[in-house]
């Protein structure tokens, strides 16, 4: 049989980071280790070598023909957001999205797949903070702005930079199993299968809004006071809700548990302490709820596998004036 063909779109102005997310799930012979072989092909509008917005140059062979007959379509980023799409990649999409291709928007790629009128009526995602934005332009499109991807059927779409990979991978699950797909992420060292969405990789506060529900308004509330003790049960009173109510909700919004999320909270608070300040350990053991230095140094090494005395080392805004930069090396 066949290997599956995989046409990547690049263009001029591409970000190498996003172009090299397919190219690491579907551009790579891993047949001896008894993974699935694609013949993968990266194509472009235009004849010639495209410019990144890196200062690479990429040698493009394939023209947008390389659409026709591919089993799947991978648009891994966009730009020119609001402009209309070159006619010519539109036609090339709508005919492989007729033939049956799998047509897949990595980030603000969705947003080229809506243009070409591929999304109406479907729900998708894309880089959150870009879900405004497409919901604004094609208003009849369903915009999940928590999850990393979104599998509609015959159109994939994830959110933003290392959710491509998620997405990449799911495809692979979805068509040769969990047990390939686990081989392969264990292979270029990812999680096979992320939980949860965008909310628990990004840090985007809830806005402090007179409109905000008392939920909202708990979050903010501990955000404010992590210093101070925050239980699950008297978080979830301020918020005017029943321990299994918010449980449930928290869940589902943040996709994570409170405990893990006012941890990640308190550990990010001491990095910034750390980065910012010559506050003792203790200090800022206490100010970020830990409570004492040697808790703090727990959480580090559980978390972030090093110590707050070596992060404030390799982190310090002292530290980092003290180090020379590659240029005085140079």
């Amino acid at each position: 049989m066949a290997d599956p063909i995989v046409s990547v779109i690049a263009f001029d102005g591409i970000s190498p980071f996003h172009l090299s997310v397919p190219c690491l799930v579907f551009g790579t012979d891993r047949t001896r280790l008894g993974l699935p072989r694609f013949d993968f092909r990266v194509c472009a509008m235009e004849e010639g070598p495209i410019h990144t917005d890196a200062g690479l140059t990429i040698a493009v062979p394939h023209g947008l023909a390389a659409l026709d007959d591919a089993d799947i379509v991978i648009i891994p980023s966009w730009k020119d957001l609001e402009d209309p799409l070159p006619a010519v990649l539109a036609e090339a999409l709508g005919r492989a999205h007729r033939r049956g291709a799998l047509i897949v928007g990595l980030c603000l790629g969705t947003f080229a797949i809506a243009a070409a009128g591929l999304l109406g009526g479907r729900k998708a995602a894309t880089h959150w903070a870009y879900t405004d934005r497409l919901q604004a332009l094609h208003p009849d499109i369903a915009v999940d702005a928590d999850v990393l991807y979104v599998d509609d059927g015959d159109i994939v779409t994830s959110a933003g930079v290392a959710a491509g990979l998620d997405c990449c991978l799911h495809i692979v699950r979805a068509r040769y199993g969990a047990e390939v797909a686990l081989r392969l992420a264990r292979h270029v060292v990812l999680s096979p299968h992320r939980q949860g969405g965008q909310a628990q990789f990004i840090e985007r506060p809830l806005a402090p809004t007179p409109t905000a529900d008392r939920f909202a308004q708990a979050l903010d509330k501990v955000r404010a006071t992590l210093g101070e003790a925050h239980s699950l049960d008297s978080v979830a009173e301020a918020a005017g809700l029943t321990r299994r109510t918010f449980t449930r909700r928290f869940q589902k919004s943040i996709g994570t548990s409170f405990g893990d999320w006012l941890a990640d909270q308190r550990i990010a608070l001491a990095q910034r302490l750390l980065e910012a300040t010559e506050k003792s350990m203790d200090t800022v053991a206490f100010e970020a709820g830990f409570g004492s230095a040697t808790s703090l140094r727990q959480h580090f090494s559980a978390r972030l596998k090093t110590s707050p005395m070596q992060y404030r080392r390799e982190f310090s805004r002292s530290a980092g004036a003290k180090r020379p930069t590659h240029a005085a090396v140079l």
